[in-house]
């Protein structure tokens, strides 16, 4: 299991998006700020991503993050905490992948409150 994630980790989606974390959790934390959790809210706003459509193209920007690996052995509240470790899919308003989501930084200390 790699450093932890939570809502203060800085996130992207792989076109720049930034992914935006609303946890549930607030009582186990990491410097602070609250764990994050599989089942949480992952938005991402700013993709630019478009994809080709006849002579043009057609915007289909990153907009939420589906966890396909999460920490298997932590968990909060029956949820599985994320790290570093995790596998996260980058979808678009209709659900198509586009990538994975890229974790740019963590927090490594976890305490509870």
């Amino acid at each position: 299991m790699g450093d932890s994630l939570t809502t203060a980790a800085v996130l992207t989606c792989p076109h720049g998006g930034t992914v935006s974390i609303t946890s549930s959790n607030s009582g186990v934390t990491a410097d602070g700020a609250p764990l994050a959790l599989a089942g949480d809210s992952f938005t991402i706003s700013g993709c630019p991503f478009q994809i080709p459509v006849g002579p043009g193209t057609k915007p289909s920007p990153c907009v939420t993050v589906k966890w396909l690996v999460t920490d298997l052995r932590a968990t909060v509240n029956g949820q599985p905490t994320l790290s570093t470790a995790s596998v996260g899919l980058c979808l678009s308003a209709e659900q198509v992948p586009q990538g994975s989501v890229v974790i740019s930084s963590t927090q490594p200390k976890v305490s509870s409150s």
